[in-house]
């Protein structure tokens, strides 16, 4: 356990630089008093250790010294190529690095790792979309993803729900893959309609040129971050000059935050179902796992025939509606009474679309 611990506390402190060990022991989840001991076993091993006092001190390692890839034991090698994904990799460009960077390591490793990692690449292949949807297309990622990169600010067309296109500059902070999409976190920059500036832009799908009129990357009032589906941006222009990332800015943070605050706003009101039995599996599958989970979780007992009454998490009347028309007679909505008229409205229509024709009336 503890020399497993003391590589990752070598390996922080070649891939992070300065590090207190205030953070070190948070990162390694000991008390500070075990990363003073693991410093001095390391520095006793030979490794260049240095402590830099003082406020921004911390501790580093010699300037230039590096340590070889081999202290990775067979089940965290074969985790690495797990993780791999090589269809995100190559839509954001970076297919090819991806590819050498996998064969770099896997040559660094010793016979025993690289066995179970190689074998694991054979044997596991991770494919993000779902069946029914499929991966989107999203012409500007390329451009979304430079701009993250390089800290470009980026002035985008961008089709909102309705729809509705409207035309935003934001400052790019990172990229997040949901599902099979591509969802690009930014803040949005206000306040540049009323101040023109010249700026050299650089357009999507076209060569670098003067423009003039809101197209600078300068910034006169920054938001709070929101998301932007990529696929919905219509046009994008990477502008000149770099912007400044918000001090502690962590995208996983903020996109579990974002997940949990979207759940709590996605279900504005509740429906009153009665369930017929072997329904469960199909109300998962059609109106998805957590609010299909609360509505049977508080379930009532089953009556005579085997059906449930549940209180299910709707959208709105209308997204409800068409939900639950995909469950046929396995469900029976009695609350709220316009969710109810809906559903009898559409079963009406449904029956007379496909009902008996007329007969003929006879002749007089």
């Amino acid at each position: 356990m503890r020399a497993s611990r003391l590589l990752s506390l070598l390996m922080l402190l070649q891939t992070r630089g300065r590090v207190t060990a205030a953070e070190l022991a948070r990162e390694l989840e000991v008390s500070v008093r075990t990363v003073y001991r693991d410093v001095e076993a390391l520095s006793a091993a030979g490794v260049p250790v240095y402590a830099d006092r003082g406020p921004v001190g911390g501790y580093r390692l010699l300037d230039g010294y590096r340590t070889r890839l081999n202290g990775l034991t067979a089940e965290e090698a074969s985790s690495l190529f797990l993780a791999a994904l090589p269809g995100p990799a190559a839509e954001l460009g970076l297919g090819e690095l991806a590819a050498a960077a996998e064969l770099k390591v896997l040559a660094a490793l010793p016979p025993e790792p690289r066995s179970h990692a190689t074998r694991m690449r054979e044997r596991f292949h991770l494919d993000v979309p779902g069946w029914y949807g499929g991966a989107e297309e999203a012409p500007f990622l390329g451009r979304v993803s430079e701009a993250v990169w390089d800290q470009r600010p980026l002035r985008m067309t961008y089709r909102r729900w309705g729809p509705q296109e409207v035309e935003r500059l934001v400052h790019p902070y990172g990229l997040v893959l949901k599902g099979g999409s591509w969802y690009m976190v930014a803040a949005a920059v206000r306040g540049t309609g009323e101040r023109p500036e010249q700026g050299r832009v650089r357009q999507a799908g076209g060569p670098a040129g003067e423009r003039s009129g809101q197209e600078t990357g300068e910034q006169v009032g920054r938001g709070e971050p929101r998301t932007y589906k990529v696929a919905r941006i219509m046009t994008a222009a990477l502008l000149e000059g770099r912007f400044e990332r918000p001090a502690g800015f962590d995208l996983a943070a903020f996109w579990t935050r974002y997940t949990a605050e979207f759940r709590e706003r996605m279900y504005t009101a509740h429906a009153v179902i009665r369930l017929a039995p072997g329904m469960e599996g199909l109300l998962r599958h059609t109106v998805g796992e957590d609010a299909a989970t609360a509505a049977l979780t508080g379930a009532g007992p089953p009556d005579e025939r085997g059906r449930r009454i549940l209180r299910l998490p709707v959208e709105s009347v209308r997204h409800a509606r068409w939900l639950l028309l995909r469950l046929g007679a396995g469900v029976e909505v009695l609350e709220p009474p316009e969710l109810r008229a809906a559903m009898a409205e559409a079963a009406a229509a449904l029956t007379r679309l496909y009902g008996p024709p007329e007969a003929a009336s006879a002749p007089g």
